[in-house]
């Protein structure tokens, strides 16, 4: 009898939750339909609310936001609205911190989060899988003695909350293990073990 009940619960509750998620992300994105004039919405012509349309209007509002920015006038449009942002107080901190996070995350010549890393956290002798995010910057490279990187160790089981330390290049581990199985083993709490050998950085 409790063999059976965990066994449906190991079914039902990865689908529950990601049912959820899903259901949570599409709610949410299906908000960019509030953009449209009532008489384009699906309720006014339909009678019922489509989900999902907003998944698909954002998406090509993304696409064409990408297509009209590629070109030198969408250039310096961005361009002057980032000035405009930037003289207004409050706003220009918060938009500058996402700005800079989201350029260093999407960058695709950038390194952040692209390797899985094994350091030692939260002291010596404990390990734990962390990301590499780039190396330090600014006045702190003054007040740091040799080769350090950056790098981002994820809590568990949500890798969204962490901190952000630097350490020497020479005590960090490079795993021979994607990002996204790195993520996978941490949300899991060390459940889903990954295969493959780790290796360190020279």
């Amino acid at each position: 009898m409790k063999k059976y009940l965990i066994t449906g619960l190991l079914i039902w509750i990865p689908l529950v939750i990601t049912i959820w998620v899903l259901k949570l992300v599409v709610d949410m994105l299906d908000q960019s339909l509030l953009l449209l004039p009532p008489a384009l919405r699906t309720e006014s012509w339909l009678g019922i609310h489509i989900p999902g349309l907003g998944v698909l209007l954002t998406l090509l509002i993304v696409f064409l936001t990408g297509a009209v920015t590629a070109n030198l006038i969408g250039q310096r449009l961005v361009h002057f609205w980032h000035e405009i942002l930037h003289r207004i107080p409050v706003v220009s901190s918060i938009y500058s911190s996402v700005k800079q996070v989201s350029d260093t995350l999407f960058s695709s010549s950038g390194d952040a989060f692209r390797k899985a890393l094994l350091v030692q956290w939260p002291r010596e002798g404990m390990w734990t899988i962390a990301f590499l995010t780039g190396t330090p910057g600014g006045d702190v490279t003054r007040h740091l003695q040799g080769d350090f990187v950056s790098v981002y160790v994820p809590t568990t089981p949500n890798p969204t909350g962490g901190y952000f330390v630097m350490m020497p290049r020479k005590d960090v581990i490079e795993l021979d293990m994607s990002v996204d199985m790195a993520l996978k083993y941490v949300i899991s709490m060390g459940v889903a073990s990954p295969n493959g050998s780790g290796k360190r950085k020279p």
